[in-house]
């Protein structure tokens, strides 16, 4: 990868892998069209060879082009366990926000939209595709069942990846995935949307914290905090309006069918946007690419690109590293003085998930325990999120003006406590609907806050090498979260609303206690700065 630019390591591998995806997407619309007289009805059709060639080419594909993006192995076995380049990250990390600094967050922003509005579109997808196939309900269940454990499969697996072979990388790899699973569109069978579900899973699940990590680490200190938690809010609300607008306009002329179909071009504008997107210089520095990580700390720090040369040249005059964290393990996630607070975000993250994807999920009809109807508790709960919407920018004002760790308890204590609210009122029978919104939009204003400060935490509280892998873990822990709620929601626990409240209030008010314990402030504080305060 030249050090002057931004490009592939196997430029003609990746680009011919981009080709080949397309392809073999390209060769499922023949017999798509051929349905369009049917209102594109394709259940029990039998495949063509076009179709059969192109699910060759997408895995082919996909295959290729992430051969492309890797690095060379050999480069990696020399220097993945280099120790640290001795960079001026800090002074990188005082400058004012430039150009280069917004065009990648607006890439990302986007990448991030695009990324949320694939599960979302699956509540779209399941009514005409239940028709379709002529299956019930609960067995289109297991599409949502099949994306939300991929998305805790890939956050995992992603987040490894991330931190083996570059943020970069995995950020367009998942795009890869997400242009390869639209043939999910031309599917005649059920089962393979299943698998196909699966894998789109996967790809967002694992952009997710991808994103946050190069996110936390181009951005300057001063600014990281309420970026990182503005990306999320942002990202998400449009992620979701994307999947309700592409449902609107398609659906009822192209069948569900043209929802899946959107993943290859939305997959292809996060591709060909690659160019806003840099590497991290960390990564490139952890690497032993410190030429190619010097040139992206010179174009993202504007005017001080002399200042970083000379800052970089007096660190190797005098022979003096940055003081930083000695090299932790994988296992030290889980142990040592990362462990209390991984524990503690794991734990936040299961019981977000419940929250989130089971309790919330079931409310509704739980709401009509409480005397309101289902036309009223419909009308409760779209005014509770109206009502909650401001929360966002109390959240993003508190991240970056008081306190992160505090934010995020403060938020984690809120959920239990709205958790415990519901307890309440349905323990003393209380059917008020004015009283019932308070708790709804103090529950949906507490979730939302918690969400949008975990993993923007988890991606400061790392190692660089372990960086990616760290929010992984956490986001990944968040669809642990979601698949339990679904299962324990099908064994019956949420149609008892009082003991559901109660049982996942507890582990989070657990997580609120560990991580005000354990957890360390990174407002202000840079990325190495961190980790040096957390060796002490």
């Amino acid at each position: 990868m030249p050090s002057k630019d931004i490009a592939f390591h196997h430029p003609v591998a990746f680009w011919l892998g981009c080709a080949a995806v397309v392809a073999g997407v390209l060769a499922h619309l023949p017999m798509l069209a051929m349905a369009a007289p049917m209102h594109y009805h394709l259940a029990g059709m039998p495949m063509d060879n076009m179709m059969r060639i192109g699910m060759v080419l997408v895995p082919l594909g996909v295959l290729l082009a992430g051969y492309g993006l890797m690095p060379r192995m050999a480069l990696m076995r020399r220097t993945l366990h280099a120790d640290r380049s001795p960079l001026p990250f800090h002074v990188a990390d005082s400058v004012p926000l430039n150009h280069e600094h917004w065009k990648l967050v607006a890439v990302l922003t986007i990448a991030l939209a695009v990324d949320v509005m694939k599960p979302a579109t699956i509540g779209f997808v399941m009514p005409g595709m239940s028709a379709e196939y002529g299956i019930t309900a609960s067995t289109a269940g297991w599409l949502a069942l099949s994306a939300l454990t991929g998305t805790a499969v890939g956050s995992i697996v992603w987040g490894r990846l991330g931190d083996l072979f570059g943020r970069r990388s995995t950020i367009l790899l998942s795009a890869l995935m997400f242009m390869g699973t639209s043939i999910c569109g031309a599917m005649p069978a059920f089962g393979w949307n299943l698998l196909m579900c699966f894998m789109m899973g996967a790809a967002a699940g694992g952009m997710l914290p991808i994103t946050f990590t190069l996110m936390a680490e181009m951005i300057p200190t001063a600014h990281r905090g309420w970026l990182l938690v503005a990306l999320g809010g942002i990202g998400t609300s449009a992620g979701y309006l994307l999947a309700s607008g592409a449902a609107t306009l398609f659906e009822p002329s192209y069948s569900w069918r043209a929802l899946w179909l959107l993943n290859l071009p939305t997959g292809a504008l996060i591709v060909l946007l690659n160019r806003y997107i840099p590497e991290s210089p960390r990564f490139l520095a952890l690497e032993g690419l410190e030429d190619q990580a010097l040139a992206v700390l010179r174009k993202f720090s504007g005017g001080i690109a002399p200042v970083i040369s000379d800052a970089r040249h007096a660190l190797e005059d005098t022979r003096l590293e940055p003081q930083g964290a000695a090299r932790i393990s994988l296992p030290d996630l889980l142990r040592g003085r990362h462990a209390s607070i991984t524990w503690g975000l794991m734990l936040c993250a299961i019981a977000w998930g419940l929250v989130n994807f089971g309790f919330l999920l079931w409310l509704p009809g739980n709401l009509g325990k409480l005397g309101i109807d289902a036309h009223g508790s419909s009308a409760l709960l779209a005014r509770s999120a109206i009502l909650a919407l401001p929360g966002v920018g109390v959240v993003v004002g508190l991240y970056q003006r008081w306190s992160s760790i505090r934010t995020l308890v403060l938020f984690i204590g809120l959920t239990a406590l709205a958790l415990l609210f519901f307890f309440a009122i349905d323990l003393a029978d209380m059917h008020s609907a004015s009283i019932t919104t308070v708790g709804t939009v103090a529950l949906l204003l507490s979730v939302s806050g918690v969400i949008a400060t975990l993993i923007p935490y988890a991606a400061e509280i790392y190692p660089v090498h372990l960086r990616s892998t760290g929010a992984g873990l956490i986001a990944g822990s968040s669809k642990f979260g979601g698949i339990l709620g679904a299962v324990l929601g099908v064994l019956g626990l949420f149609g008892h609303f009082m003991l559901s409240a109660l049982l996942i209030a507890l582990p989070m008010a657990a997580a609120a206690w560990m991580l005000a314990r354990g957890g360390i402030e990174t407002r202000g504080h840079g990325l190495e700065a961190i980790q040096d305060a957390l060796s002490e």
